[in-house]
């Protein structure tokens, strides 16, 4: 073989591991799009990342996410969604109403997977829960459709409660019906029930600081992505002013709240992940229907029974699906 062969096969040999990583697809990108603050993605990912997993998809690995939260900020959403499509993210993950919305806004063709407690049929996201058509598939979690039920569970902790008071976020979308359901079921019970409007830190320090006037035997917290992000200030206030609260998911509970029934929020984002999974395989959004999250917990702080000498009733201690000692 000539010299000038031999270097020129040399050459191209160096060349073949070059092209072949050329040739790799590229990793695939999620664009995580949350209108609440990212502390609260954050203590879902983990069932997120499961969903993935169970599809093959490892982030870091052979998946990549990009977070981009609104921090609440509303108004946020279209430009952050917006920010996704230019770089060309494979899948849209949209967390909240409004960001599916915002996401669904931005584009037609990448597939938008949503995780939310409204109606996404009723908020004209999908055409059916069946058949969703177009890119945009999810999970619908119970939310305000559980008020009467949290009524009646912290009735049973604290059946001699006569005044209720409800704290809600009056820029969250299910806040009206579940006021609504709220004061339907306090009434069915003879409870008296005072609605405080919060949807700032400062305000809902007021709304407590209202507690010295017109004390209420127990509270009512409602469901918002804001308060969620607020957790540790809402239980905080409830013990420093002792009242029994109920809440809507585990995270207050875990934060050293009374009490909270819901929808699991680590079932529905792992069901968000397979979701994901399944569509970087090729399935289209049109072909899953709307996810109508189904597993519920009741979840109880002992401790802070305690602290509010309270007697735990057998009947919730036996339905509870877990006891925080």
């Amino acid at each position: 073989m000539k010299r000038r062969e031999f270097i020129a096969l040399l050459g191209g040999a160096a060349a073949w591991p070059l092209a072949a990583r050329a040739q790799q697809p590229a990793m695939p990108v999620i664009g995580f799009l949350a209108g609440p603050s990212r502390t609260f993605a954050d203590f879902v990912m983990l069932g997120f990342r499961q969903g993935l997993k169970d599809n093959g998809y490892v982030e870091g690995e052979n998946v990549a996410i990009e977070y981009r939260s609104a921090d609440n900020q509303i108004d946020q959403l279209p430009p952050l969604a917006a920010d996704l499509v230019r770089r060309r993210v494979a899948l849209i993950v949209a967390v909240a109403p409004e960001a599916a919305l915002a996401a669904k806004a931005a584009t037609t063709t990448i597939p938008i997977v949503f995780g939310m407690g409204d109606d996404p049929v009723k908020i004209d996201l999908v055409t059916s829960l069946a058949r969703p058509g177009g890119n945009v598939t999810g999970i619908n979690l119970y939310s305000s459709e559980l008020a009467a039920k949290r009524m009646e569970l912290l009735h049973e902790m604290v059946p001699a409660a006569a005044r209720v008071a409800v704290l809600s976020d009056p820029t969250f979308t299910l806040t009206e019906s579940y006021v609504r359901d709220a004061e339907t079921a306090a009434r069915a019970m003879g409870i008296q029930i005072q609605v405080l409007n919060a949807s700032t830190s400062r305000e809902i320090n007021a709304a407590f600081a209202n507690f010295v006037h017109e004390r209420p035997d127990v509270l009512f917290v409602g469901p918002s992505p804001f308060f969620i992000s607020r957790r540790v200030q809402l239980t905080q206030l409830a013990a420093r002013h002792a009242v029994p609260a109920v809440y809507s998911v585990r995270q207050y509970t875990e934060a050293g709240g009374l009490m909270s029934y819901g929808a699991s929020q680590m079932d529905a984002f792992r069901q968000m992940g397979v979701y994901t999974g399944r569509i970087l395989n090729g399935v289209k959004p049109a072909d899953l229907p709307v996810i109508q999250s189904t597993k519920l917990e009741l979840v109880i702080n002992a401790e802070t029974a305690r602290m509010l000498d309270l007697t735990m009733p057998p009947t919730l201690l036996s339905i509870a699906d877990e006891v925080i000692e």
